[in-house]
């Protein structure tokens, strides 16, 4: 996991799974049966989210680090 983003991770009864969502990326968020698949599938999905920003001329949030709301 080489992401600077805030992750914040739960379990969802309801989805049966771990979700982990990136505050700083609106939107962007991943599941998995475990913890260990959640993040990786969350690396995925940060990468993903970040180059569809640059493709689309986006500007790239800076990661924060740790937010004051958690």
């Amino acid at each position: 996991m080489n992401s600077k983003y805030e992750l914040i991770m739960y379990w969802s009864e309801e989805d049966r799974s771990f979700l982990v969502e990136v505050p700083e990326l609106p939107g962007c968020m991943a599941d998995g049966a475990t913890q260990s698949e959640a993040l990786a599938n969350v690396q995925t999905a940060i990468d993903e989210c970040l180059r569809t920003a640059k493709e689309l001329g986006r500007e790239i949030p800076k990661a924060k680090g740790k937010l004051m709301h958690a």
